[in-house]
């Protein structure tokens, strides 16, 4: 027996034209997925790419080299030991390089990274004797900025900069009255009994008073060493030269701390007479950044705050 009723194809149709339909946009959207898969790796390689070669590439004719020592001196920041050295070794070595200008906005940091910064710049300017290496400052080149910027040949400022600071200090805070006042026991156990040397919540004892004295007379006395060396006869040395103070870019040159006045733009041209100026400054890497956006560069963030708060430093 025939059925006349076709409601059973009906639905069947409609059945298989939906599922079509469902296919085609999973299908759909999947191929999208994938292109844009496919686009953003190709992004990211051609961002890593463009980040490998850095921001400027050599011109292929004579021309001024340029490193930047930007902000705080320290292991893992763009002006750290590690990545100025790499710049300043890439900025000798090109064939095309007639001199190196280090540009200086820095108010110091870590007396270990500027001391490793200098070394290097006197082992360089000893290697390539027809390269001369100038210091410029911008804005800020004071502490360990000026540990830095004494290892050049000369050291050209803006009569506003601010240069100098050439000084050691240790700071911290002291909360035993704090503690005193809201019934808090502090329990510190060592094995040594110089461990606890400045520990913030234990009272501050004249002998931790004068081995800490006696550590900062030690590395400002390394200081003082470097500026007399790296200016020479050029210093004129007053009772506040060493003390910690700081002056104007046009004093600084007046005390014998700076050469002259110039602008990087200035002293590639008219110093170092090769006017294209090419940045040899090894920068984060968007894989760096990307990684300390998520945590991955926490120790160097608790770096750089030590440094900041509570550790020696050239600042």
């Amino acid at each position: 027996m025939t059925d006349n009723n076709p409601q059973w194809e009906r639905d069947l149709i409609a059945n298989l034209a939906t599922a079509a339909l469902k296919e085609q946009r999973r299908a759909r959207r999947w191929g999208i997925f994938f292109k844009l898969l496919g686009f953003a790796y190709l992004t990211l390689i051609i961002i890593l790419a463009l980040d490998w070669r850095g921001g400027d590439m050599a011109s292929g004719k004579k021309h001024t080299a340029m490193v930047d020592v930007n902000g705080i001196i320290a292991p893992g920041s763009d002006a750290s030991a590690e990545r100025v050295m790499a710049s300043l070794q890439a900025a000798f070595k090109d064939k095309n390089t007639q001199g190196v200008i280090l540009r200086c906005n820095s108010p110091g940091g870590s007396p270990v990274q500027a001391n490793t910064i200098y070394e290097e710049m006197k082992r360089l300017r000893k290697q390539y004797k027809n390269i001369p290496l100038y210091v410029v400052v911008e804005d800020v080149c004071a502490s360990g900025g000026y540990y830095v910027a004494v290892g050049a040949d000369r050291i050209y400022v803006s009569k506003a900069s601010v240069v100098g600071s050439i000084g050691v200090l240790m700071n911290g805070f002291g909360f035993t009255g704090l503690m005193d006042k809201i019934g808090i026991e502090r329990r510190l156990m060592t094995a040594g009994e110089n461990k606890g040397m400045l520990d913030p919540f234990s009272p501050l004892t004249d002998k931790d008073k004068a081995h800490a004295h006696q550590l900062l007379d030690d590395i400002h006395k390394q200081f003082i060493d470097v500026v007399r060396e790296g200016r020479g006869k050029r210093l004129k040395e007053t009772p506040d030269t060493f003390s910690g103070l700081i002056w104007t870019g046009q004093k600084s040159v007046e005390l014998g701390l700076a050469d002259d006045f110039g602008s990087l733009e200035s002293v590639a041209r008219d110093v170092v007479k090769a006017e294209d100026i090419v940045d040899f400054s090894t920068k984060e890497s968007v894989v760096e950044k990307f990684a300390r956006r998520f945590g991955a560069s926490a120790a160097s963030a608790l770096m750089e705050s030590a440094l900041r708060n509570s550790a020696i430093g050239f600042r």
